[in-house]
């Protein structure tokens, strides 16, 4: 149960030493009430009062991590109901579906490979393969659980109510930490001795919430905390009222039994793809931990990978690019130089339309927070005095022997004040619009 922050001093040391960042304790202890500080930022809060504070205040919904390496997929962690309210912490998982019958697996996980976008500076990419085995055969489940190991850095869940099944395909999956999907009213102390052994997250099915509840119990009571939960629909109605229940009931009512990342399969709730990925990107938004899909095709995995990362950033922290000198091209000495916010969306787009041009160009990014062009001129971030220092220290006039700068056509009312932060530049007004640069810069001249 969450402390106050009067509760939380309590157990801290009071000696206000600030080497938490934080000039007080008391000032700590609100912070962490309020989730805006980390209890590790404290070096010096005894053991005995880490254990209180840590379970304290553990996140309602479990994080749970599934695999190694860069697929890796951490999930759950979260703590409010809607992102405006404060963030979503760990995006979800999607997951391929296949089957150790299939005998199409090779094309299949060479294409889910080749599932790769790069958007304002961010690699969107898939992370799961979910094994099934429909053969009952352990020996051609392990085949498919290897095929996956040697077709690239995929991670697994790995999906069987046979306990036999699943330890011959965690073998096969070697050191992945795959997610062992299921523990059913049948097996559950089986699959999370299982689990426990191995160091793996285990999945929970049920017919309802009520038998997850006490699916859950007893797979923490076998000393298993990392847990991902399915309730059993398999209908777009059943399946969105028990996402939402899950996590109204481990958030509002503090319910530990539901506090953990759910795995949904738009794959069987649909045979048509196109319905699947619709249904799908409403599990993204409520509330899926890992979503099973039937394939990783393009043109439904694209919208879904923005759709993730526009919903688990941060609204309140700008996606930013790092301030400094961007070569695009092979700029030289008589080459354009061109200035833009450090906000990713603009810098993507403006070095986009830099590189239609063909003209290669010097671009300097000012850092400003991660606003727009026109937002942070707004807020006093992109002025002259702001940009003027900013050119002089970014070393560009050892580069170019033209000194002329361009500036957005937003920023057209700063040339005067530019002129007198840089009298040795000429300051040319570049256009408004990023879609008009190629052509502006196919006419400059030096």
């Amino acid at each position: 149960m969450a402390l106050s922050g009067i509760q939380i001093f309590k157990l801290l040391p009071k000696t206000n030493c600030g080497d938490c960042g934080v000039p007080t304790c008391l000032a700590f202890a609100m912070s962490l009430a309020a989730g805006k500080a980390e209890l590790s930022a404290c070096p010096h809060v005894s053991e005995e009062s880490q254990a209180q504070l840590s379970e304290a205040s553990a996140p309602p919904i479990r994080p749970v991590v599934i695999g190694i390496g860069e697929r890796t997929a951490k999930v759950g962690g979260e703590t409010v109901l809607f992102r405006h309210e404060k963030r979503f912490e760990n995006p979800c998982a999607f997951a391929m579906l296949l089957s150790d019958t299939d005998d199409a697996a090779d094309t299949k996980l060479k294409k889910a490979a080749e599932v790769v976008y790069e958007r304002v500076g961010l690699m969107l990419r898939p992370e799961l393969i979910a094994v099934k085995c429909d053969s009952g055969d352990g020996a051609k489940f392990a085949a498919a659980v290897a095929k996956v190991v040697a077709a690239g850095d995929f991670n697994l869940v790995l999906m069987s109510q046979d306990v036999t099944v699943l330890e011959v395909g965690l073998k096969a999956s070697g050191d992945r930490k795959p997610l062992l999907y299921a523990a059913t009213a049948d097996n559950v102390d089986a699959v999370a001795a299982l689990a426990k052994e191995a160091g793996c997250p285990v999945g929970a099915v049920g017919s309802d919430l009520t038998e997850i509840q006490a699916l859950t119990a007893k797979i923490e009571a076998a000393g298993v905390k990392d847990i991902v939960i399915d309730a059993g629909a398999r209908t777009l109605r059943g399946t969105l009222d028990q996402q939402v229940w899950a996590r109204t009931a481990a958030l509002t009512a503090k319910d530990r039994t539901l506090g953990y990342p759910t795995i949904v399969f738009p794959c069987e709730i649909t045979d048509d793809p196109m319905k699947e990925a619709v249904i799908a990107s409403l599990m993204v938004a409520k509330y899926a931990g890992v979503i099973v899909l039937s394939d990783f095709a393009g043109e439904a995995m694209f919208p879904l990978l923005v759709e993730r990362m526009n919903l688990y950033t941060d609204p309140q922290r700008p996606l930013a690019t790092t301030e400094g000198i961007y070569e695009i091209g092979t700029p030289d000495e008589n080459s354009p130089v061109l200035i833009t916010s450090n906000f990713s969306l603009t810098y993507f787009i403006v070095s986009a339309e830099i590189e239609n041009s063909k003209i290669s160009s010097w671009l300097l990014v000012k850092d400003t927070e991660g606003l727009s062009v026109l937002t942070a001129w707004a807020a006093g971030k992109f002025v002259a005095d702001a940009i003027g220092p900013f050119v002089k220290k970014s070393g560009i006039a050892e580069k170019v022997k033209h000194q002329k700068l361009i500036i957005p056509g937003y920023l057209a009312s700063e040339s005067g004040g530019l002129e007198e932060e840089l009298p040795d530049w000429e300051i040319q007004v570049g256009p408004r619009e990023g879609a008009h640069i190629t052509a502006y810069l196919k006419s400059w001249t030096a």
